[in-house]
């Protein structure tokens, strides 16, 4: 049974682009805000791992992975951000705040799969 990975970026060109790259490897969920993915889950849908741009509208993904991390069924999750920010506080609050890793965007397809593997590890 493959993998699930939920996706959350509000521009649907990079989900679909992901999506293109490891179908073969995964199921996938897109969602294009924070807001509507972290409801989501709350409702007992299953994930293997969770990929989130961090600069969204309503909600960044500092706040989502903080409301993650805080529910008990939620916490154990991996957590992979992709973000075209390149700031080193942003990436070391999201990091200390319990995020497994910060992809830079654009990313490399074969370096997210592999990131990915190691996360789901």
């Amino acid at each position: 049974m493959k993998k699930k990975i939920l996706i959350i970026d509000d521009k649907p060109a990079i989900g679909q682009l992901i999506t293109l790259y490891l179908n073969a490897d995964y199921d996938f969920r897109f969602f294009s805000n924070a807001i509507d993915a972290y409801n989501w889950l709350k409702e007992g849908n299953v994930v293997d791992l969770i990929l989130s741009d961090y600069t969204m509208p309503e909600m960044n993904g500092y706040d989502l992975l903080l409301m993650i991390k805080q529910n008990e069924f939620l916490k154990t999750i991996p957590v992979i951000f992709l973000s075209g920010e390149d700031n080193s506080n942003t990436r070391i609050s999201l990091l200390e705040a319990g995020a497994d890793d910060f992809i830079l965007k654009p990313f490399n397809p074969l370096e997210l799969k592999l990131r990915i593997k190691k996360a789901l590890k």
